[in-house]
């Protein structure tokens, strides 16, 4: 069984800045990790591989140093990597992001082997717009399936996943190629291992680097050119300022009884307690 799993290098979520001229990440000088909510479906994918056998290939469209994203996926146990660089993909939104992860699909079925199934985690934190995985099926033509928490194979060799919704789990049954996102937080994902790290250094052909010269796309499909969505306007958040109280309680109800006097303190805090007693009480 051949995996991919789709992964995004973004800045840290108290360090992104938009350029106010293009609308896109300044990512220069700032610090950039994982996206959290992807490794969760690299876990799946890895289970899967456990289970069943074959090989689990991560990829991310990415700048340069997102190899440091790649080497750390690789240290968790993923096959091989390959990072989709190219001055011509910069600036991407999403449409424009699935084009080139779509094609980049394609070629791994192509050259290295049959691809089974693309996971893809259920958004990134630098813009939580969740749409990746749909729109790279849809490049595809392959069926999607999104909030999966956990995934196996039947006897006839489908794909059944259960998935999670607010008011229900369901199971639902698809062919095989597929995409599914991961519900975030849905699993644990294990830890980076020596042997794994010791792997990579013996062998650093694990990763690979492809650019447009390898997917050889018309750059007007790609980057800023290849994405209709635009950012009219960025307006900065004020910051407010925390107000620091640190109390030490005698026991639980000296304890109920400063939240409350400090929450009643607070002429907002206050407002919405009452509101929230009041509609409580209403319910009840």
């Amino acid at each position: 069984m051949r995996i991919v799993v789709g992964i995004k290098w973004v800045p840290g979520t108290q360090s992104v800045r938009i350029d106010p001229k293009t609308g896109t990440l300044i990512r220069e000088g700032v610090p950039s990790i994982v996206n959290p909510h992807d490794l969760p479906a690299a876990e799946l994918a890895l289970r899967l591989r456990d289970k069943y056998g074959g090989e689990v290939i991560a990829i991310s469209m990415a700048p340069p140093p997102a190899a440091k994203g790649l080497e750390y996926l690789v240290g968790m146990g993923v096959d091989r990597a390959i990072l989709i660089t190219d001055r011509a993909y910069a600036g991407a939104d999403t449409l424009a992001t699935s084009y080139v992860l779509a094609n980049a699909i394609k070629k791994i079925d192509k050259e290295i082997g049959k691809v089974d199934l693309v996971v893809f985690g259920q958004e990134t934190t630098d813009s939580s717009t969740a749409h990746i995985a749909a729109q790279t099926a849809s490049w595809l033509e392959w069926p999607y399936i999104y909030y999966v928490r956990n995934a196996w194979l039947t006897e006839d060799g489908k794909l059944r996943v259960e998935r999670i919704l607010e008011e229900a789990i369901e199971e639902w049954e698809v062919d095989l190629p597929a995409i599914i996102n991961v519900a975030m937080k849905s699993l644990k994902p294990r830890p980076v291992t020596l042997i794994n790290k010791i792997r990579f250094k013996a062998n650093p052909s694990i990763m690979m680097t492809w650019t447009n010269n390898d997917l050889k796309l018309d750059p007007r499909c790609t980057g800023l050119k290849g994405s209709p969505t635009f950012v009219a306007k960025t307006v900065d958040v004020p910051e407010v300022p925390r107000k620091k109280q640190v109390y030490v309680p005698k026991n639980g109800e000296d304890a109920a009884k400063w939240i409350l006097k400090s929450l009643l303190s607070d002429e907002k805090a206050s407002k919405a307690l009452i509101k929230a007693l009041k509609e409580g009480g209403d319910a009840a």
